[in-house]
């Protein structure tokens, strides 16, 4: 279990950017998943409002125990989260009218990414408080944990085309040799297994 989640309503309100709030998610793979995609991609915090889905029903998070980085993402539940995030530019991910393309959006430094549950649009009352709508280019309706990975990629090689910085992999990754077990850099794998 992550030892930095902090549940309830009693939680200390300090949104961190850039976080990501799922609205009544439904299934436990996609906030697992949302967390993998905020740990892979920088964001720092992963919300989520309702109470269709209940941490405290899971053990753990589909997957999260193989995740290395999934401890530099905090979890919290609450129903405004708005209330966290003061300073923050809510952007709405909603098929809307008006929503800008994704791939012309330049993502604001201090962005908190919205979701809609996977079987609905985001609430009226947390659409109000988003300032900017987007909208991902796609032939059909994409699952809410691929809208997440899709958003926060986009950001981040949005930032590398800037600035030319690319996200370092904070892990050991590649070819297990089936016979010592150990990589090409010398590190050893149980049962040699490298990939996740």
């Amino acid at each position: 279990m992550n030892s930095k989640a902090i549940f309830g309503k009693n939680s200390k309100p300090e949104g961190i950017t850039p976080s990501v709030i799922l609205c009544s998610p439904k299934y436990s793979a996609n906030v697992g998943a949302a967390v993998r995609a905020a740990s892979c991609f920088g964001a720092k915090q992963v919300w989520w409002t309702g109470n269709r889905f209940n941490l405290d029903d899971h053990d753990r998070l589909p997957r999260e125990e193989r995740m290395k980085g999934y401890k530099d993402v905090e979890l919290r539940q609450f129903d405004r989260p708005f209330e966290h995030f003061t300073e923050a530019v809510p952007v709405a991910i909603e098929l809307l009218p008006n929503s800008e393309c994704l791939s012309d959006f330049v993502h604001p430094e201090n962005a908190v990414y919205v979701f809609g549950p996977e079987d609905g649009s985001i609430p009226s009352v947390l659409r109000r408080h988003c300032h900017r709508f987007v909208s991902i280019p796609s032939k059909h309706c994409l699952n809410l944990a691929a809208a997440v990975y899709i958003v926060l990629y986009d950001r981040i090689i949005k930032q590398y085309r800037e600035t030319g910085e690319k996200p370092s992999l904070d892990e050991v990754r590649g070819f297990v040799d089936t016979d010592t077990n150990q990589d090409i850099f010398g590190h050893t794998y149980k049962n040699g297994v490298a990939f996740v």
